[in-house]
């Protein structure tokens, strides 16, 4: 017996409690404003998140949503334009997302609302490359950033600084005459830090242009002086103060698997709720924990939540950090160990390939195939092979990973 398709449903509890469906409705503004509402959308969330206000608000709506590609819903009912754009790294479709939402939001006035929608990934689909660079400049240091491994805040700190609409540069645009705003976040980042998310389009950021460029060095990523000009000289300007409210989060989706697993008599184990570091290190560490567990009676479950990272990742590797985390896990556990993992990315998308993320046992992989998968970042063809990738298709989401451990304890 396995526990699969209970670890399964699990997930799709996580990724459920973070539905815009669900959480965006109950925090919207209630009423009519004189003019119109602004809806201006970003993230791996963003399409849904737009049509969840367009049907939830008041009044006659106008807008722009700018998401991953696939990850789209029909918009054309709603006043709102959809651009769909490549993701880790910007592309022309990002830039032109970029561009049409600094117009838009230029044209707001005293008698209009403007709903900021952030989500995890608005980083890259909204681009407006600072004065001074090009797209293929900032594709070069984003690609460069992102390969490194470097944790995601140090790679939206630089963002910010080569940026003309993050870190609150495109509120402070759509509040120059007077419009009312107001940011609505669902959080991918640990802490929940709603100026992270998206590198906070329209919430405020410190300027440090210094740690930007320590970021850089430290991922020994080539800087030409272009970049670093833009860097040291893109001071932002001041961002209106108005509401900003995080409305789902990792926690929340860590929430609702306890109680699903405590009503069907789990022993939960908290393995942290805000993971972050080296993929495959953690999951080797929570493999050793599980081992301990394994010698108590009942069913343990560990959970964690967080996003971790694959460090210093190959060109031709093929797997994102959650088949890392599980591939790990199988590296230091014997072959009879009545353990099983399985570890998602809410998003639906476990770094660049197709699938969300995976489930393994331990009775699946040898030891010497995870370790050798690991030291080629090929884990994405081992776990294909077991028939272990977990393929949800977007969710319109995004509250970083869910990470489930069930292990089968020592008999009474």
């Amino acid at each position: 017996m396995t526990y699969r398709t209970v670890l399964t449903d699990y997930f799709a509890a996580a990724i459920a409690a973070a539905s815009p469906r669900l959480a965006l409705p109950p925090a919207l503004p209630k009423g009519l404003v004189k003019g119109k509402t602004y809806v201006l959308a970003y993230g791996k969330a963003a399409a849904e998140m737009a049509l969840v206000a367009a049907e939830t608000l008041d009044g006659p709506i106008t807008g722009l949503a700018v998401t991953r590609h696939g990850h789209g819903v029909d918009l054309s009912q709603t006043g709102i334009e959809l651009i769909e754009a490549r993701h880790p790294v910007p592309d022309d479709d990002s830039l032109q997302a970029g561009t049409k939402m600094l117009d838009l939001a230029a044209t707001a006035g005293p008698d209009d609302r403007v709903i900021f929608l952030a989500s995890g990934g608005g980083s890259a689909l909204l681009c407006a490359p600072a004065k001074g660079i090009s797209l293929a400049e900032k594709q070069a240091v984003t690609d460069a950033l992102v390969r490194s491994g470097a944790p995601i805040q140090d790679i939206n700190l630089v963002r910010r600084h080569l940026s003309r609409v993050k870190g609150g540069r495109l509120a402070a645009i759509a509040g120059a005459r007077g419009a009312e705003l107001y940011t609505y976040v669902i959080s991918d980042v640990a802490g929940d830090d709603p100026a992270l998310v998206a590198s906070g389009p329209s919430i405020a950021s410190t300027f440090y242009p210094e740690g930007a460029l320590s970021v850089l060095q430290a991922a020994g990523v080539d800087v030409p002086e272009a970049v670093r000009a833009a860097i040291l000289t893109n001071e932002p300007s001041p961002t209106p103060t108005h509401p900003v409210k995080v409305i789902a989060t990792n926690r929340d989706a860590l929430a609702a698997v306890e109680a699903r697993a405590s009503a069907d008599g789990w022993n939960i184990i908290d393995a942290g709720k805000a993971l972050t570091g080296d993929a495959a290190s953690c999951g080797k560490a929570h493999a050793l924990r599980a081992q301990l567990l394994a010698r108590s009676p009942g069913r343990h479950l560990m959970i964690s939540g967080g996003e971790l990272t694959v460090t210093k990742a190959r060109k031709d590797g093929q797997g994102g950090p959650n088949l890392e985390y599980l591939v790990g896990i199988m590296s230091a556990l014997p072959h009879t160990a009545k353990i099983e993992a399985l570890a998602g990315d809410t998003d639906g998308i476990d770094g660049t390939q197709d699938n969300a993320g995976g489930y393994l046992h331990a009775s699946w992989v040898p030891q010497d195939e995870a370790l050798h998968a690991l030291s080629t970042n090929r884990t994405y063809p081992l776990v294909e092979r077991f028939g272990g990738l977990i393929m949800t298709g977007p969710t319109r989401t995004n509250v970083n990973d869910i990470r489930l451990i069930a292990i089968e304890g020592a008999s009474t």
